[in-house]
């Protein structure tokens, strides 16, 4: 993924890039900080939800829907975007 990202700004002349080995190791730099931080959010969310089990099982709420609202709404609160 790094790779096709770093060939991409390239070809498109979006970067002038001396170092593409350099490039390419940061650009994994970057995506594995935000693949840990998305996990985080996720974490986060799978314990409000377990917290609040019983309530969402008694309304007969969608545990998927709730599951990507709260993600979303924690993401946007952390300036994070998925």
């Amino acid at each position: 993924m790094a790779e096709a990202v770093v060939k991409r700004l390239v070809s498109r002349k979006l970067a002038e890039i001396k170092d593409e080995s350099r490039a390419r190791e940061v650009v994994r730099h970057v995506l594995a900080e935000n693949f840990l931080a998305e996990e985080k959010i996720e974490g986060e969310v799978k314990t409000l939800l377990l917290d609040h089990a019983k309530l969402i099982k008694d309304s007969a709420s969608d545990y998927k829907r709730l599951f990507t609202m709260a993600k979303t709404k924690l993401a946007r609160e952390r300036g994070f975007i998925l």
